[in-house]
């Protein structure tokens, strides 16, 4: 077992998909003295049930840039770390069941051309064609986005961590922090518990201070308790919400994503499961 550093310029807490993604894109930009620390393991906190939809229409243009950055990083990721993702694009369809929320998916995609997406506007019927099992008794119309996709987070964010440690990233899991240090108005490290922690000066479950030139609070859930360390205050608050998932109905791995936002609902294939949120 690797023990724990002293010191880094860069500390970042929580192992989930963020951040895992801030370790993997600093040490791209030539980072290498960063150190990420999970209080248990990769992805066990909110990641392991997100959705995985990676849709690229966004309300602004520099977002959506963003959100097809993400899709452009997931398509190649693999191929990078050898890790799969299971990201794949088979499109995103969402429906319209009257004339004003049609309008707006119609103005949506009027938007996505403009920032260079590919969409088609399409009739109910075209929309069962590609989604055989949708219900259009009930649709006005339909949006369809070809290069929208899905991935798993877990093998995504694995992926992610793969990359930062090839890149020179130190990764370490069940490393709890328990404080942040600050001097003179500024953070100027962490302190870490854990069993795991193994260091010269360091006993079994015995607190040590890590120093850092910057922290980064990617704990998600934990988001606002990190944030108190630091004596400041996130405006973040952990909300309940459901998904189901169907026993095997032997669906088409190629099925877009649904979306009914009158609904409120999506919908996915999920190795030959649905999966409603």
């Amino acid at each position: 077992m690797k023990s724990i550093p002293k010191q880094a310029q860069v500390v970042i807490i929580g192992g989930g998909v963020i951040g895992c993604s801030v370790a993997y894109h600093l040490t791209k930009l030539g980072w290498r003295d960063v150190v990420l620390l999970e209080r248990k393991e990769l992805t066990c906190g909110t990641t392991w049930h997100a959705a995985g939809l990676v849709g690229q229409l966004r309300a602004t243009k520099n977002m959506t840039k963003l959100a097809q950055y993400t899709s452009e990083l997931y398509a190649t990721l693999e191929d990078e770390t050898g890790q799969a993702t299971g990201f794949k694009q088979n499109g995103s369809i969402s429906v319209a069941q009257d004339a004003e929320r049609f309008e707006e998916l119609k103005r949506g995609a009027s938007m996505a051309k403009c920032f260079g997406l590919e969409v088609e506007v399409i009739s109910p019927r075209e929309a069962r064609e590609i989604h055989p099992l949708l219900n259009i008794d009930d649709l006005v119309g339909a949006v369809f986005l070809p290069k929208d996709g899905q991935t798993n987070p877990i093998d995504v964010t694995q992926a992610m961590a793969k990359g930062a440690k090839m890149d020179g990233a130190q990764i370490f899991e069940n490393v709890n922090v328990s404080g942040i240090n600050t001097k003179d108005g500024r953070v100027s490290g962490v302190k870490v518990r854990s069993s795991s922690l193994r260091s010269e000066d360091t006993k079994e479950n015995e607190t040590k201070n890590i120093s850092a030139e910057i922290v980064v609070n990617c704990a998600g859930l934990w988001g606002r308790h990190v944030g108190k360390m630091a004596g400041v205050n996130i405006p973040l608050h952990a909300a309940e919400h459901f998904y189901i998932v169907t026993e095997d109905i032997g669906l088409p791995s190629t099925l877009p994503v649904l979306r009914d936002p009158s609904g409120w609902i999506y919908a996915k294939e999920e190795a030959g499961k649905m999966l409603v949120g």
